[in-house]
């Protein structure tokens, strides 16, 4: 990892507001490369994730990378990619699936991050809490609005269904997704890392 990674990390590991987790021994789960071209924004680590601490480190992750194109070689060895949970840490179980991330850890990290990426064309929002955030004021009524609209964001953001197993009825009640839009998806991603 470079030295701008771990300037941010102790930063994050240091802030009060994280303190549960530094004094268990849990670091942030994120990556940050300075030559990064593509930011992914999920929501938080999934307890596998952060028990690993490898991000997207379950079948979301296998689906999110087909979706895009790429293999876990070119997802995790290379430095095409930054990844910005909405949150670094993982955040616990509720009823069904995880807990949302805390609200305003994005809007305290984030900015500060992709500030030090110069090389960032494209950010891919990947669910809600992400979509929500990045496009305030401007998504559609829902998530299937803005995904479906997806172009309106283009070229800066490119908004995406949670790849997580719990959304396939939604992906069977929206086959234009992976039929239209993913191909889309796969072509910019190639395009942006293959460019020089």
């Amino acid at each position: 990892m470079d030295s701008f990674y771990e300037e941010i990390k102790e930063k994050i590991m240091r802030d009060p507001e994280n303190a549960f987790y530094t004094e268990k021994g849990i670091e942030p789960l994120f990556s940050a490369p300075k030559a990064a071209k593509i930011a992914v924004v999920g929501q938080a680590p999934g307890i596998r994730a952060q028990t690993s601490m490898k991000y997207w480190n379950d079948p979301s992750g296998v689906r999110l990378r087909k979706w895009m194109g790429v293999t876990d070689q070119e997802f995790y060895e290379t430095d095409y990619f930054t990844v910005l949970p909405m949150d670094f840490y993982y955040p616990g179980k509720a009823k069904t699936g995880d807990l949302p991330p805390r609200k305003d850890f994005a809007a305290k990290w984030h900015p500060l991050i992709l500030a030090g990426l110069p090389n960032v064309e494209l950010i891919i929002l990947v669910g809600s809490y992400a979509q929500n955030y990045y496009l305030k004021g401007v998504k559609g009524r829902n998530l299937t609005e803005t995904v479906e609209n997806y172009q309106a964001f283009l070229p800066d953001y490119f908004p995406i269904v949670h790849p997580s197993p719990l959304n396939g009825r939604w992906l069977k009640v929206n086959p234009w997704f992976q039929e239209e839009v993913v191909p889309v998806l796969q072509n910019k991603v190639d395009t942006i890392i293959r460019s020089n």
